[in-house]
């Protein structure tokens, strides 16, 4: 019985697969596009292939890679630093409660934007009531100089009613 099953599934896989046309088509509506410029000691390429008309053509992309002008991070220090800054801290249970609630109120906060964009036209209300407040942010506050030296004052103020020192 098992034996007569193997036979009928495999004899089915022949029946449904379709053979493939010998006759290579070719994909005209891909133009050639020439290798990118080089913006500097800062970037190398990687060969891409294409179709086009003609046939396969190489095209060059570009990537970024680090250069050695920049710094590199300790992280036996980094991780001494974090212990000695938790060590240093006088109520660890407050810290942790409030990072707790920090991550539920991240995770709330993403279900309401999935129940909001689930629902039709609500999102582009929400993306024009965002633009319209940016808008009026950038006016009130970053336009002109003596407004955006209010908002440096207001940024200071806050930071110090956060640290205490006020």
């Amino acid at each position: 019985m098992a034996i007569s099953v193997a036979a009928a599934a495999s004899s089915s896989v022949a029946v449904i697969a379709p053979r493939v046309p010998a006759v290579s088509t070719r994909c005209s509506a891909v133009p050639y596009l020439p290798p990118p410029r080089s913006f500097g000691r800062s970037s190398f390429t990687v060969p891409l292939k294409l179709a086009s008309g003609n046939g396969l053509h190489k095209v060059e992309l570009m990537k970024t890679r680090a250069s050695s002008d920049e710094t590199s991070i300790d992280t036996n220090e980094l991780i001494t630093d974090l212990k000695e800054k938790w060590d240093g801290l006088e109520n660890k249970s407050t810290v942790l409660v409030y990072g707790g609630g920090a991550i539920v109120a991240v995770w709330l906060s993403s279900i309401v934007v999935g129940a909001i964009n689930s629902v039709p036209l609500l999102p582009k209300v929400m993306e024009l009531v965002g633009l319209g407040y940016t808008g009026w942010f950038v006016y009130r506050y970053l336009l002109f100089k003596s407004s955006r030296k209010e908002l440096a004052e207001d940024i200071d103020s806050l930071k110090k009613k956060i640290a205490g020192s006020e």
